[in-house]
């Protein structure tokens, strides 16, 4: 008898657990459709939602299960270009807590914008619909230091640093501030964000219609947070 009680007791303890699991899963689930559709039309909420998720070490990491690869593998919607830094440090997906098929993603060293870029950024504004693009800078980037260094870089290293020194936003900051290595890399941060909205065709056309927003982004290695620099 007193057996019996007891595997009673196990069972109900079991489905006790069970249940808190799949209330706890369930909840996890519907808050994060909550918060995808009421910031369905406005991406960049989207992504300081997702990073401030990140920023306190609790990412929800979504879209990241069969259903999704599923769904991707016939098409793809994502709600943001990032043209952010190639630093591993820097990665857009897990900055910003987003999956498969949520960003359109473009990498170079110090984040440079070149013609290639640009023909990227237009393929997914003209045909794959995005809305908003961020240039994505950060904290102690490698390629400004290497600016700021000065001297003759190595190999094809001498473009990067070369496309730095062209750029007039970091030409026209002061060369004694002691926190000119930031100031550096917020000004070429700007200056992505100038070059891909003064280039003419399809972004400037949406960007008139307000169809299209372009924004600059900090990353900070130390609290692992988003700062917007220019809106």
């Amino acid at each position: 008898m007193h057996t019996n009680r007891k595997a009673q007791f196990n069972l109900l303890l079991f489905l006790s657990l069970l249940i808190a699991i799949l209330g706890s899963c369930d909840h996890q689930q519907k808050k994060q459709e909550k918060a995808k559709n009421a910031s369905a039309d406005d991406p960049l909420e989207i992504l300081m939602h997702g990073n401030s998720h990140f920023a306190e070490l609790k990412p929800e990491h979504p879209d990241e299960d069969l259903n999704r690869l599923k769904e991707v593998s016939k098409d793809q919607h994502p709600i943001a270009v990032i043209v952010s830094c190639s630093d591993s440090r820097v990665s857009p997906e897990l900055i910003f807590d987003q999956g498969i098929g949520d960003l359109f993603v473009i990498r170079t060293a110090g984040n440079i914008i070149g013609n290639l870029e640009l023909g990227s950024i237009e393929y997914a504004v003209e045909h794959l619909g995005v809305k908003l693009i961020v240039v994505l800078g950060h904290e102690s980037c490698g390629a400004v230091q290497a600016y700021l260094k000065g001297g003759d870089a190595p190999g094809h290293i001498r473009d990067i640093v070369d496309s730095l020194k062209e750029e007039s936003e970091i030409q026209n900051t002061a060369l004694n501030d002691q926190n000119r290595l930031d100031k550096c890399v917020i000004a070429n941060i700007i200056h992505g964000v100038n070059k891909i909205e003064n280039q003419d065709g399809i972004v400037h056309e949406k960007i008139l219609k307000k169809e299209l927003q372009v924004i600059g982004a900090r990353y900070d290695l130390e609290n692992y947070k988003v700062q917007i620099v220019k809106q």
